[in-house]
């Protein structure tokens, strides 16, 4: 014990030190340059670069250090208001903020009986899991979002011995013999215990022995009850599995004794089921997590509405997918008349609420957070991955992503919303010059149709193609054979009537190509997103580019932007929806030609009216 007190004198002497050198040396900064907290955070502590305090396997270049919310902004952690409440005593400069997180070196702000420099500066002498982070501890981690907590769990709060007893597990229902209807709710119950703490549950269900388990619940609390939305894969031969961990990452497991029933789904025209619509591309609680549009907006809203990103998607009917009540109407049609459907739906329409495993059930009940009704949103398309990898033009970290992916998850094609997203959230853009404080690659894939298809070429994998434009149902309760699009049903062929155009050629279009010089466009975002001249974020530095892509996605929708304002008032920006119908009228107005000519005939006149489609698809 006084060989440990010893040491740490020792360094909080050696702090002390470095500490009062980085206040001096900060006082020689720029006061115009201001530095986020976390550039000044890694300055003050430059041997934590590289650390988890900077990096995790799920999040890069994380905000975690200050708060509970990893892709940052929100309520900060006992360490992040800590600093909040320093930086009143010092100037708003480089040299200010560093001071701040300086002096606060020798407090315990998360009161785990260790300080903050020996969180932070020991790297597994005095501890072996440090360094740890100075803001959260077992008691607070289940306020951490953005971020898969098992990255973390095991960095809490220092610690000279490592555990190695693994959690006790025993699932208590269903244990055999139950009989569960699918789509209805149901509570699957556990008791897990564990010699320190349970700090997180997964639970599992399969549908036969000879099947992998199916993720349905990731990173749940320990409470010992989870509510499930039976999934519609009618079986007797069912069980569930719930995986707990502790804090050093040890894990325990139990399953049901005996097996249950799932009972079909009753009801339509078509009696399907979820194995009907199963796809390939990322699967539920697959992708990660998810930051917020709100966050996004922080950096890409707010400064010039005209050419912006933020302001312009809120005026897009992408942010509006799952507000939609066109299209909610025709989810409830969809599930009346074939059970399930609406899974296939969701998928696109409330991406981040159908990866984590909120479209069960699939009519959407579940679906209640503003992030999901969010629809199409930021992180969803900046994180998308070329599922056919095109060597050395796609990101070479997109190769890992795919590996993660099973052969029958794997995509073939673009189309049906076979989307696969990094689980890393490191943004994917289009440029090769882009600077930013989250992680970003240049990707071509976001240059490409093909990324746009992914969504816009939607069919009915129930009915297959017999002959020409025949159909015929296929074989129920079972995985489509095909995903193509030449192979089963379609109900929207955006991107195939695209494909089949002269447009992929290059089409003299100047009203569509907004600054490109040649008036040429050849791919949807030359039309949809056409260039501008902007900044891509509200930093003073960032590049003024002549061909930004105006993030509005007009389409011709003018009419439904105000019912979603006054359906929505509180969640959608009024303003930047009412931009949005005024595009779609002037996009309208550019579609399409009319020329009308006369012809005489006796005595009177036969009016010829022609009228061109100018878009690359059906109008």
């Amino acid at each position: 014990m006084s060989h440990e007190h010893t040491s740490h004198q020792a360094w909080y002497l050696r702090l002390s030190l470095a500490a009062a050198g980085l206040i001096l040396l900060a006082a020689a900064h720029s006061a115009d340059a201001r530095p986020k907290i976390r550039q000044a955070f890694f300055t003050v502590y430059p041997t934590a670069v590289g650390t988890r305090l900077d990096n995790l396997p799920s999040i890069s270049g994380h905000c975690g250090v200050c708060h509970y919310k990893f892709t940052g902004g929100g309520t900060r952690n006992p360490y992040g208001q800590a600093v909040e409440d320093t930086l009143a005593y010092f100037p708003n400069t480089d040299a200010g903020k560093e001071s701040a997180i300086a002096a606060i070196t020798p407090l315990d702000s998360d009161l785990d009986g260790v300080t903050q420099d020996l969180e932070i500066l020991d790297h597994a002498v005095l501890y072996s899991n440090t360094p740890t982070f100075p803001g959260l501890t077992a008691t607070n981690v289940g306020l951490v979002t953005d971020v898969n907590v098992n990255d973390i769990l095991a960095y809490l709060t220092p610690t000279t011995g490592g555990d190695t007893t693994p959690p006790v597990v025993t699932v208590t229902a269903p244990n055999g013999g139950e009989m569960w209807t699918g789509g209805t709710a149901h509570a699957i119950t556990w008791l897990a215990t564990d010699d320190v703490a349970v700090t997180n549950v997964d639970v599992f269900y399969r549908d036969d022995a000879g099947e992998p388990w199916t993720i349905i619940g990731k990173g749940v609390p320990n409470s010992g009850s989870m509510n499930w939305y039976v999934h519609n894969t009618p079986t007797t031969s069912s069980k569930v599995r719930v995986v707990a961990s502790d804090a050093y990452g040890n894990t325990g497991a139990d399953s049901s004794d005996v097996v249950f029933t799932i009972v079909q789904t009753p009801g339509g025209i078509a009696p399907t089921t979820l194995r009907d619509f199963i796809q390939p591309g990322t699967q539920p609680h697959g992708g990660g997590t998810f930051t917020a549009s709100t966050t996004c907006s922080e950096c890409h809203g707010g400064y010039a509405s005209s050419v912006e990103p933020a302001f312009n998607w809120k005026g897009s009917m992408m942010a509006q997918a799952m507000r939609d009540p066109l299209f909610m109407a025709c989810l409830a049609i969809a599930e009346q008349d074939a059970p399930s459907s609406g899974d296939l739906c969701l998928r696109c329409h409330t991406a981040f609420g159908w990866m984590a495993g909120r479209s069960q059930p699939t009519s959407g009940a579940e679906i209640t957070s503003t992030s999901d009704r969010d629809g199409v949103a930021c992180d969803l398309c900046h994180r998308m991955v070329d599922p056919i990898n095109d060597a050395g033009v796609d990101p070479v970290e997109d190769l890992s992503v795919l590996a993660l992916l099973t052969p029958s998850h794997t995509p073939t094609n673009y189309a049906g919303g076979q989307y696969v997203v990094d689980p890393d959230p490191r943004k994917r853009g289009p440029f090769t010059d882009a600077t930013a404080l989250h992680p970003i690659l240049a990707s071509a894939f976001h240059r490409t149709s093909q990324f746009c298809g992914t969504c816009h070429d939607v069919s009915n994998p129930v009915f297959d193609r017999v002959a020409g434009a025949d159909y015929a149902l296929g074989p129920l309760d079972e995985p489509p054979t095909s995903m193509d699009s030449q192979d089963i049903m379609p109900l929207e062929r955006t991107f195939s009537e695209y494909m089949n155009s002269a447009f992929p050629s290059g089409v003299y279009a100047p009203e569509f190509a907004g600054n490109k010089a040649d008036g040429i466009v050849s791919t949807c975002q030359d039309c949809h997103m056409r260039d501008v001249s902007g900044k891509g974020c509200n930093d003073p530095a960032a590049v003024v580019r002549p061909d930004l892509p105006l993030h509005d996605m007009t389409g011709g929708n003018a009419w439904l932007p105000s019912i979603v304002a006054s359906l929505y008032p509180s969640e959608t920006d009024a303003a930047a929806l009412a931009a949005g119908a005024a595009r779609a009228v002037e996009t309208l107005r550019k579609a399409a030609t009319m020329d009308l000519t006369y012809a005489a005939e006796g005595d009177s006149f036969r009016a010829i009216v022609t009228v061109t489609n100018r878009t690359g698809h059906k109008l």
